[in-house]
């Protein structure tokens, strides 16, 4: 593969900067930084593209899980099991990823997002504040499972992580928006540290990219998760059915045809 360019290497680090900062508020950086890797680095394999993006991704979801961890202090008994079980099933799921076609996933996702969207749209009292709807071991099972399927998509695919655990863990668990980014980014460093477990000896990596792309992603996390601490649930959940609408469209549209 060709060495980027200086002028491609600042354009992928605006894309993680800008994916940085979505993916601290809500999750879904991925549709930013995914498509400009693979923009970017056309002569990179597919393994080596999903490799350096989670690089680039985990200095994010670092600054962004710290600063939501000092400011709304989530509740440990719940995001551990979480953050454990995530990293299983992203272990699971990047072992496989060279296995299963793209296609097999899009038209799934599509419908889930739809759903997801649709769903977040009609009920807008959904997230506005915390209102558990499970209690004690049911409560951990329920966070577990969580854990263990949004983190096998990760390993395996990625795009998305973050509002699924945002969502799962409103709608599921009964987080509002807010508690739920919170622990989500926690779990979602969880799963891009258990894919770089696979992708590093690998050699999958490219570290010149991923360093790049991870410091300008960094930032944007800083700067995403302060935003969201400051102007609280409602923000979110716009910026939740934003990124959504913006799946939607680019999964639907690719499977028509349109790009």
């Amino acid at each position: 593969m060709s060495e980027p360019t200086l002028s491609v290497l600042a354009l992928l680090a605006l894309a993680g900067l800008v994916a940085g900062y979505v993916d601290a508020v809500v999750g879904g950086g991925g549709l930013v930084q995914l498509p400009a890797l693979l923009l970017g680095l056309p002569g990179a394999s597919p393994v080596e593209v999903l490799a350096t993006n989670k690089l680039g991704s985990i200095c994010g979801t670092s600054v962004s899980s710290i600063t939501y961890y000092r400011r709304i202090k989530p509740d440990p008994r719940t995001f551990l099991p979480l953050m454990g079980f995530a990293f299983a099933g992203s272990l699971g799921g990047a072992f496989v990823a060279s296995l299963l076609p793209r296609s097999v996933f899009d038209p799934i996702v599509l419908v889930v997002l739809v759903v997801v969207g649709a769903y977040v749209l009609l009920k807008p009292e959904l997230g506005e504040e915390t209102s558990l709807r499970f209690s004690g071991h049911r409560h951990t099972v329920m966070a577990m499972l969580t854990g263990l399927g949004v983190g096998f998509y990760d390993g395996a695919l990625g795009p998305g992580t973050g509002s699924f655990f945002v969502f799962l863990l409103v709608g599921l668990l009964g987080y509002g928006f807010l508690e739920a980014s919170a622990k989500a980014r926690l779990a979602n460093w969880a799963t891009n540290l258990a894919a770089l477990c696979v992708f590093v000896p690998q050699g999958a990596v490219l570290w010149h990219v991923g360093l790049t792309v991870g410091a300008a992603n960094l930032v944007g996390g800083y700067l995403g998760a302060r935003t969201a601490v400051a102007k609280g649930a409602g923000f979110v959940r716009g910026f939740f059915i934003l990124v959504v609408t913006g799946f939607v469209v680019r999964i639907g549209g690719g499977l028509i045809g349109l790009w």
